[in-house]
């Protein structure tokens, strides 16, 4: 009304009947410091509510109006629960070490591709970090912990089990029924640390080779198609395929020398 009709303040308050001091009035709180103080606690405790929040801060010697307090959790919204991410255990960096023996450390890790058509498959990719021997090179749509612990137990059956696992931290390798597998044969877990996967070089080298000579070579129409190539690959990369680290033979051929020595 003062600024269309260009009437006085005296006017266009006695008109609403509203009061002069209530037109002027400005608000002057400031709720930085709650809205601090509640975001600490929230962001420790994200699955706890208001009364818990309120508590510690009245512990803190803040003795804030509770419906001051109330007022500001519900503005920031802190009444809306957010998800808890679930963290990961600190991993000890261990040094990459070529084992003594076969059956010492057999790194395990996924590859990803597509079929022709557009859906997408996992491939389990298991090695002997002794003398670089391809163990498992199987594709599946889907390979849940179970799937992974059955696979293991198969290759466990046809020969001895090892001493150790290095693995990253994937949902797969964090799951309870790996977790209880490898404890009850007593198979040792080394995780590598997030985001380094240079730790399990040994079985990235493998990933890029069957990626280069398999994956990016092909154009598959099944799974079992595949899974037909990828044993093809993996008994000419045991048997034929050379390594400097092996003073270049191949992963069955080191085996055979190392075991007459």
């Amino acid at each position: 009304m003062v600024a269309e009709e260009g009437i006085s303040v005296h006017k266009a308050c006695k008109i609403v009947c509203m009061s002069r001091s209530m037109y002027y009035y400005t608000h002057t709180k400031d709720d930085e410091e709650v809205v601090a103080k509640l975001m600490d606690p929230a962001g420790n405790y994200p699955t706890r509510g208001f009364e818990t929040y309120h508590g510690e801060i009245r512990m803190e010697g803040l003795v804030w109006n509770r419906k001051r307090v109330l007022r500001v959790y519900r503005k920031i919204n802190l009444k809306l629960r957010s998800k808890r991410k679930r963290r990961i255990p600190s991993r000890i960096k261990e040094k990459l070490i070529v084992p003594e023996g076969i059956n010492r450390t057999w790194s395990i890790d996924f590859m990803s591709d597509s079929l022709s058509n557009g859906r997408r498959f996992r491939i389990l990719n298991v090695m002997d970090d002794y003398n670089r021997e391809s163990l498992i090179n199987e594709a599946f749509y889907s390979i849940p912990g179970v799937r992974l612990v059955q696979k293991l137990k198969e290759l466990i059956f046809s020969r001895p089990k090892p001493r150790r696992i290095r693995t990253d931290n994937g949902p797969e390798f964090l799951s309870k029924v790996f977790v209880d597998f490898c404890k009850e044969n007593d198979i040792e877990l080394q995780y590598i640390q997030p985001g380094k996967p240079s730790q399990n070089a040994y079985i990235e080298r493998l990933n890029r080779t069957f990626r280069e000579h398999v994956l990016d070579a092909y154009l598959f129409g099944s799974l079992p198609e595949v899974n037909a190539i990828s044993y093809e690959w993996q008994i000419d990369y045991n048997s034929n395929h050379p390594h400097k680290s092996l003073n270049g033979l191949s992963p069955w051929l080191y085996m055979k020398e190392s075991l007459k020595t």
